[in-house]
């Protein structure tokens, strides 16, 4: 399933780290690029749970980046014709991924969802080193991610907890 869903997680990382870049060199792309892409992983794989979910993304798209880069400001404009990558991004997987990386207890709960337990793969979200938090300064800066993170992260804590859309 997740090979079906690998032009949205690519698309939608690149997204990310497009628009929050890392400070500093190669090491440092490298190493935000790794966050971005476990939380984007993560996000995908709770937005499409099942193979059919995965296959009707691939067939309907995802619906690409104009609203996130209206959100933040950014005008692709011209520049997105010339990158067909953007319309494999997907607005509610770059939110969920936005609140993952800056809510370490989000990201927890929204790994522990997908396979019961912390596994190594999630490791740079989760459990971040000094290089990592250099790296993704931009990326996991709270203020700046606010905009992307608000847009679907009543969706996000619904899919983690369905009964706390109960509460009044």
């Amino acid at each position: 399933m997740q090979a079906d869903l690998s032009p949205v997680i690519t698309a939608t990382a690149q997204w990310l780290t497009r628009s929050f870049p890392a400070p500093g060199g190669a090491l440092a792309a490298a190493l935000c690029e790794a966050q971005a892409r476990q939380a984007v992983t993560a996000a995908a794989r709770l937005r499409y749970p099942t193979a059919m979910d995965a296959a009707l993304v691939g067939l309907a798209g995802p619906g690409g980046s104009a609203r996130l880069d209206w959100v933040t400001g950014a005008d692709a404009g011209e520049d997105a014709e010339a990158q067909p990558w953007r319309t494999w991004v997907d607005e509610v997987v770059a939110s969920w991924a936005a609140c993952l990386l800056t809510d370490p207890a989000l990201a927890s709960a929204a790994v522990t969802a997908l396979t019961g337990h912390a596994p190594a793969e999630f490791r740079r979200l989760l459990s971040p080193g000094p290089f990592d938090r250099h790296a993704g300064a931009l990326l996991r800066h709270p203020d700046l991610l606010a905009p992307v993170a608000a847009l679907h992260h009543a969706a996000l804590r619904a899919r983690l907890d369905p009964d706390s859309t109960l509460v009044p």
